[in-house]
């Protein structure tokens, strides 16, 4: 059997991914912090919520993608390696983020603008198809036994780092720009960044351990992983994944993702300071993920998940009612930390308690998948919905959907077993 790596190699291993989870997650990201600026070059209209609505619809398109990306590269994560598979996924994010760089806009090329940008998102979404599951069964697989919940927390960590870049960018931009130059040319240079950086993480990825659970499945002569093999052979677990992460997804979706757009379209802020906002209370979620993940270690996953579906039921509609209503920043950024502070009971372990439901051989498949469909049922879909409802004067009902959804999660995490205590990861 293979030897279990010391602490040091686990945080050298976990720095190396982590690192790499960034910046496929700032490329993702990038599109929807900089949708205000780049939407009327791409899909020329008087409406702004027409605009963004069809911006949001090309970002659940990518999610159509993920699915797909799961499916192909957990299979190659499984058989080949969790490393060979953050290095693949890495590679077509670049190739998406450069697309997006060097696009002309509707007013030069017509509509091939808008079909180049559908496949970039295209591109990009069967990268981060793949990231998700190698990411998180590598960090799951590295991480240890008694601080596995501390040390995979740092896969949302990276994601919401990559999530924060991206605003953050935007807010330098803002700085050194004038508002024309943004518009005209300025929404252009984080893709072009996004695509520079992936190629410094590829060569970075290329360098990783592999996990000692890979190793040990390969040795045994485990199952090949396949979808065959995870419909027929792990279906109650397929199924949990699935519904644990519906109402999750959507949660932070709502809370991180769509909140500019809501804060500028419906509560009448600017989008200077909806993306302060959305800045700040960002960095404050990515603090709390590691704090959330040890509370794991020591007290179970199910009590998290568990606080996360009451408190998202119960809340999201008060704390989306009155941000419409408000026109405070500080007001405006309580409440939406408030949401993202209840969210992190998911978002903090979802990775780990996905990874801990499969065995080494199927795990990379068995956590990507799921999770994928239901991230674009749920979570690609969330913009695109709200703004529908938006633009129909129903916005409420978008409330009650996220809080409908959260339920249903809620009914999975109080019937499934706590994965701490029956993990399916066996190495110490």
């Amino acid at each position: 059997m293979t030897a279990a790596p010391d602490q040091r190699q686990r945080l050298k291993a976990i720095i190396g991914g982590s690192a790499g989870n960034l910046v496929e997650w700032y490329d993702w990201y990038a599109y929807a912090a900089f949708t205000l600026y780049f939407a009327p070059h791409f899909f020329p209209s008087e409406d702004r919520t027409a605009q963004l609505l069809s911006a949001a619809g090309i970002f659940a398109v990518g999610f159509l993608m993920r699915p797909i990306g799961a499916w192909l590269m957990g299979i190659y994560a499984d058989r080949h390696g969790r490393k060979s598979g953050l290095t693949l996924s890495v590679a077509l994010m670049c190739a998406g983020s450069l697309l997006i760089a060097v696009t002309p806009g509707y007013e030069s090329i017509g509509v091939a603008a808008p079909l180049l940008l559908v496949l970039s998102r295209l591109m990009q979404g069967l990268s981060v198809g793949g990231e998700y599951g190698a990411s998180a069964t590598y960090l799951s697989e590295m991480a240890g036994r008694s601080r596995r919940g501390f040390f995979s927390s740092f896969q949302y960590v990276t994601l919401i780092a990559g999530q924060l870049t991206a605003i953050c960018v935007l807010l330098i931009l803002q700085q050194i720009l004038t508002e024309a130059q943004l518009d005209a040319w300025g929404w252009r240079i984080p893709f072009a960044i996004g695509g520079a950086l992936a190629v410094i993480v590829f060569w970075l990825r290329r360098g990783l351990a592999e996990t000692q659970s890979y190793a040990v499945a390969q040795a045994e002569g485990a199952p090949r992983s396949g979808l065959g093999e995870l419909l027929l052979r792990h279906p109650r677990e397929t199924l949990t994944v699935m519904f644990l992460t519906a109402g999750g997804t959507i949660a932070f979706y709502a809370y991180s993702i769509y909140m500019q757009k809501f804060l500028v379209n419906t509560s009448g802020m600017s989008r200077e300071t909806a993306s302060q906002i959305n800045g700040i209370t960002l960095f404050f979620f990515m603090l709390i993920q590691p704090l959330a993940g040890a509370l794991s270690d020591r007290i179970g996953r199910k009590p998290l998940m568990i606080g996360f579906g009451v408190l998202g039921v119960t809340c999201t509609y008060p704390i989306f009612a009155t941000l419409a209503r408000t026109s405070d920043p500080w007001m405006a950024a309580m409440l939406v930390m408030a949401g993202l502070i209840i969210v992190s009971g998911y978002t903090s372990i979802n990775a780990v308690v996905k990874a801990e439901l499969f065995p080494a051989h199927i795990r990379a498949l068995g956590v990507a998948l799921p999770y994928a469909l239901a991230n674009t049922l749920f979570g690609g879909t969330a913009e695109f919905v709200a703004l529908w409802f938006k633009r129909n004067d129903m916005e409420n009902i978008f409330y009650i959907y996220v809080s409908v959804m959260i339920a249903i999660s809620l009914v999975v995490y109080i019937r499934m077993r706590d994965t701490a205590k029956h993990s399916r990861i066996l190495e110490d």
